[in-house]
């Protein structure tokens, strides 16, 4: 018989041999999933269960496959067919047994996001909606966010004319899809529970077969999963959790970490067994983690520990601005992979995805490879292509691939009927498809109108307002802005403005096919495949369960980390903290922190304080870093104990200096730019100002001819 617990430590001993049910709380590299696999293997080993009478649930397919695997390797056993999956995939294999029970076809078919916003479409085209006021999205969002939270349309209480009218569409809805034979994604949970609820024979069969149920990352489940597995436990099996309070992050996606707490008082659980022995970071990475995560109030609680050894100080970095900041991510990536740690274990995490396009830029004029993990490169992303299609028809309009990208997005009427019709007519006429919808009458005429439009608009602006008229005036900022989920998507259009505006400031061909030929670059080449040598860039929220042996934590400013949002949010401020935990915790060996006094976001210049998380990291902890370029680095600002939000200062300066830093002056020849920094000293000092239309320009003070705006 093989020793299952002989390598475990005391209290990874505790938990995987709970006598009944149990709440694990397992920090950030704690072994967590050792712990849920080898006590799935204990039982099975000492005969206290068979594989077909427990249920492993888990957040993701592939933990799902971790898991089974692991156990293989533990076991002579086989897997096949025991109930080991995610809340999804196991609801699904309930329904699929039990479809009569459940009001269902046998051959019921699931529909992903794509294909239920087209069933939301139908249900309102018939019902005479006028999608204008009420957005298919924003239906498709309301009827989500009650089935998740357990409620069918005849339970959502309306408060208002538009609210019924919601609610009157999600009862449409529903009955068209049950017609139809069809679930969505919400609906898999919602009807399982359900069947559970309703049917009480069923209900005690499965809590009979199921003596151990074993779930994975806890602190992520909804209300609705927590309620559906406390059916599924029964008087005489055991629940057995584990999860982390501290790494409870998806509150956006309906986690609850307040189900943690639930749990406990359902189950008489007198305290949760605890993991605090990390394998994977050195004590000061672990130090700096708990000081920051003690200032979060009803935690479970914990101090993670380990005996690896102190470590190397945690480097903190203040730059100018945020084009600075990347080019020091760059030297210490480069002196890093001179000293041996190679790009793969080196990771930048950034709390907004639009903040990566200058990191991407800072990397690819420096030949490193990078990889954008659990997302795509700035240039790939879909909004991003399909801005770059309509500013290549905005230019040059006989561009086949731009055309057919945006003709019909955002939507217009345009089906694929009607553009296998212009196709055949270009074809035989010997012409582009933009020259055939030119003569194609009324169904193509607004968007040939459209393209006039941007084209007449640009004429004469500098490069970053022409990305700006076209963004704005194509449509594609409204569609995004009323998408659900859609607020990265507007960020990174409005980063492709500053995108523009620093490639302007690069580069002696500011035109608009210039950068157009610059996008097509960057989003060529570089592109790291997946296990190659490539720095790894990534989310705060696409890190969690990664681990580096560097990480680079940037953007640590106040409204950005924590973000803006984070105020309006009961628990906001707190799970922006648990982020803050989670990035920490992925560094093994050396960690950074980098913020910038002055950030170009959303195409406006923005002055913001130190984030208030390098204020809760003990001083002893960590070292400034000083940056090796041509111009002296800034002197760092003092991180103020900041304990709420305040408006973000402008950074001062001597009053012996013409213009404070952030003072908006005139230039003849650059128009109005806002004065980043000095230096120097006499003769020598010079200024360095920012232009909304060209970029950076230093001056030497003396002749700058600058003068402050309104004087």
């Amino acid at each position: 018989m093989t020793d299952l617990l002989s390598t475990l430590n005391p209290d990874q001993l505790a938990a995987v041999t709970a006598p009944a049910s149990a709440l694990v709380l397992a920090g950030a590299g704690s072994g967590k999933t050792r712990v849920l696999t080898t006590r799935i293997a204990w039982l099975i080993q000492t005969n206290q269960v068979s594989p077909m009478g427990l249920m492993a649930v888990t957040f993701t397919n592939k933990a799902a496959k971790e898991m089974l695997t692991r156990l293989t390797s533990m076991l002579p056993i086989n897997t096949r067919g025991m109930w080991v999956g995610t809340f999804h995939g196991l609801c699904n294999r309930l329904l699929r047994t039990h479809h009569r029970e459940a009001g269902l076809p046998q051959l019921f078919t699931i529909l992903d996001s794509s294909d239920q916003l087209s069933a939301v479409k139908r249900v309102l085209r018939a019902l005479n909606v006028d999608t204008e006021t009420y957005d298919p999205r924003k239906v498709q969002s309301f009827i989500n966010q009650n089935k998740e939270a357990g409620l069918r349309a005849d339970k959502v209480e309306a408060w208002d004319t538009y609210s019924r009218h919601l609610v009157e569409y999600y009862a449409a809805y529903d009955a068209q899809i049950h017609r139809e034979g069809a679930v969505d994604f919400a609906e898999l949970l919602l009807r399982a529970y359900e069947l559970l609820s309703r049917n009480a024979l069923l209900r005690e069969h499965y809590q009979a077969r199921f003596r151990h149920i074993l779930v994975d990352e806890f602190q992520d489940t909804s209300r609705l999963q927590y309620l559906w597995l406390k059916l599924l436990k029964g008087p005489e099996s055991s629940l057995f959790a584990v999860g982390d309070d501290d790494q409870s992050i998806y509150a956006f996606r309906g986690a609850n970490v307040g189900n943690m707490r639930q749990l406990m008082d359902d189950l008489d659980i007198a305290a949760p067994i605890k993991l605090t022995r990390n394998y994977r970071s050195v004590s000061v990475i672990l130090d700096a983690a708990n000081a920051v995560i003690s200032r979060n109030q009803g935690r479970l609680g914990k101090d993670l520990w380990t005996d690896v050894g102190q470590g190397e100080l945690i480097r903190h970095f203040q730059a100018a601005d945020d084009n600075e900041e990347a080019r020091f991510l760059v030297e210490e990536i480069q002196a890093r992979k001179l000293d041996g740690d190679a790009y793969i274990d080196q990771a930048v995490l950034y709390r907004s995805n639009a903040q990566s396009r200058s990191i991407e830029h800072a990397l690819f004029s420096a030949s490193i490879p990078y990889r954008v993990y659990g997302g795509q490169r700035f240039f790939e992303r879909a909004e991003i292509k399909h801005a770059l299609a309509y500013l290549r028809l905005a230019a040059f309009p006989e561009d086949d691939n731009a055309f057919l990208r945006v003709v019909n997005f955002p939507a217009r009427g345009i089906g694929a009927r009607g553009l296998e019709a212009l196709d055949t007519e270009a074809r035989a006429a010997g012409v582009s498809l933009w020259a055939a919808a030119c003569g194609a009458g009324k169904k193509f005429a607004p968007f040939v109108t459209l393209i006039e439009s941007l084209k007449n608009g640009i004429v004469g602006l500098p490069l970053m307002e022409q990305v700006e008229h076209v963004v704005a005036r194509s449509g594609l900022l409204e569609f995004y802005q009323n998408e659900k989920d859609g607020e990265d998507r507007v960020e990174n259009l409005n980063e492709l403005a500053n995108a523009a505006a620093g490639f302007a400031a690069e580069s002696d061909d500011q035109s608009l096919e210039a950068f157009l030929g610059h996008a097509a670059l960057e989003a060529g080449e570089h592109a790291a495949a997946q296990g190659e040598d490539a720095v790894q860039l990534m989310s705060v929220h696409s890190a969690k369960g990664l681990e580096f042996q560097t990480v680079f934590i940037t953007g640590l400013e106040e409204g950005l980390f924590p973000h803006e949002n984070a105020r309006n949010e009961a628990d906001g401020l707190e799970e922006e903290r648990r982020l803050m935990y989670v990035a920490i915790t992925r560094a093994r060996r050396q960690l950074y922190l980098t913020h910038a006094q002055q950030r170009m976001l959303h195409g406006q210049i923005r002055y913001n304080s130190p984030s208030q998380f390098l204020a809760e990291i003990p001083e002893n902890l960590v070292r400034s870093h000083a940056f090796r370029t041509s111009r002296p680095a800034p002197k760092p600002v003092p991180v103020a104990r900041v304990e709420h939000y305040h408006p973000r200062p402008v950074p001062r300066r001597e009053a012996s200096l013409p213009y404070k830093v952030g003072a908006r002056v005139m230039h003849p020849k650059y128009g109005e730019g806002v004065v980043a920094a000095y230096q120097g000293q006499g003769a020598e000092m010079e200024i360095k100002v920012i232009f909304p239309k060209v970029g950076d320009k230093w001056f030497i003070l003396e002749y700058a001819r600058l003068t402050a705006v309104g004087a």
